[in-house]
């Protein structure tokens, strides 16, 4: 912690910390943190079209997005789950995908932090630290609906 660090009056007034990570090829996005999420929705919902209403996007946007990373990478991410009204799962490369991506991320967020605390006379909230307050500052922890949402990489 930077020793000449000065407290703002309270968390409100507290700088967060965003970051925006993502992963290209000369064809453009590879993957980033909306398909992430994407990803992980479908995890949670096994459903593509419950993902994409739970982020707001429509389902041909949320099925474009699939298919350009599927294109980019060479690989599906996502396969029909059982009979063809049961819904999606993500495949073995999507998942290890999805969750190599999360700890990068968290990783690099870490870090970002760290030198925040270190550089700055203030203290530097995560993104999703702030969340939290901002939930609890409003007197209800589902403010977010049970779910932290991270910045959208455009992805």
């Amino acid at each position: 912690m930077n020793p000449s660090r000065k407290a703002p009056d309270s968390t409100a007034k507290m700088p967060i910390m965003r970051l925006h990570l993502w992963l290209e090829s000369t064809e453009g996005l590879f993957f980033g943190i909306g398909r992430a999420q994407l990803l992980a929705e479908i995890e949670a919902h096994g459903s593509l079209k419950q993902a994409a209403a739970e982020l707001g996007m429509s389902y041909r946007a949320a099925w474009g997005k699939i298919r350009a990373t599927e294109n980019a990478l060479g690989q599906k991410i996502i396969q029909r789950s059982g009979h063809r009204r049961q819904g999606h799962e993500l495949t073995a490369f999507g998942k290890q995908l999805m969750d190599r991506f999360n700890q990068w991320y968290e990783s690099v967020e870490r870090y970002a932090a760290e030198s925040a605390d270190n550089l700055f006379p203030w203290p530097v909230r995560r993104f999703t630290e702030a969340g939290d307050a901002r939930s609890k500052a409003a007197g209800n922890d589902e403010a977010t609906g049970g779910k932290e949402r991270m910045p959208d990489a455009l992805g």
